[in-house]
């Protein structure tokens, strides 16, 4: 069963969310300014290129600065940048029992201003959000120095604007 789908998601919420992500502390990421261009389908290239058009000028105080290459599906801002992808694959951990029933440390789902995420700690510390119940994946890595919460709070509303919840039965 996916837990996403039924929204266990809301009862982390965001103090959950920066407590973990205060607890575990964060290191650099891929400090480049290049990121691979995802893939997806045309309805979902679609979707990004509207997220594309409607995302903030400055996320968590830094300026927007694309990565290479040139394209609407991902997004940049500071140095270390924060990368967003969109329209990347589900996540493996989003539909794994472990993550949903909250007995897997290095991932956990959780809400931020009405978007759901999955949250995963990578090598090195740094974190990965996917979002989750919406029409299309977009996956925003903030590495160290960022705060990953306000992060979130200045992509939720673009994000909500452009990528539509995904109906559920």
């Amino acid at each position: 069963m996916n837990s996403f789908r039924h929204r266990h998601l809301s009862v982390l919420g965001l103090p959950a969310l920066v407590l973990l992500i205060t607890a575990a502390g964060c290191s650099s990421a891929d400090d480049s300014l290049s990121t691979a261009v995802p893939s997806p389908d045309a309805k979902v290239t679609e979707l990004c290129r509207k997220l594309d058009k409607v995302l903030p000028a400055e996320v968590d105080g830094e300026r927007r600065a694309d990565p290479s290459p040139a394209s609407a599906l991902t997004a940049g801002w500071g140095d270390p940048a924060i990368i967003l992808r969109c329209g990347v694959a589900q996540p493996p951990k989003m539909v794994d029992p472990e993550v949903a029933e909250g007995r897997d440390a290095d991932a956990v789902p959780g809400g931020v201003e009405g978007v759901d995420w999955l949250m995963e700690k990578q090598d090195g510390g740094a974190y990965r959000f996917t979002t989750a119940n919406r029409d299309a994946y977009v996956e925003v890595t903030a590495p160290e120095g960022h705060d990953s919460s306000g992060v979130l709070i200045d992509l939720a509303s673009a994000i909500k604007k452009a990528v539509p919840e995904r109906k559920t039965l």
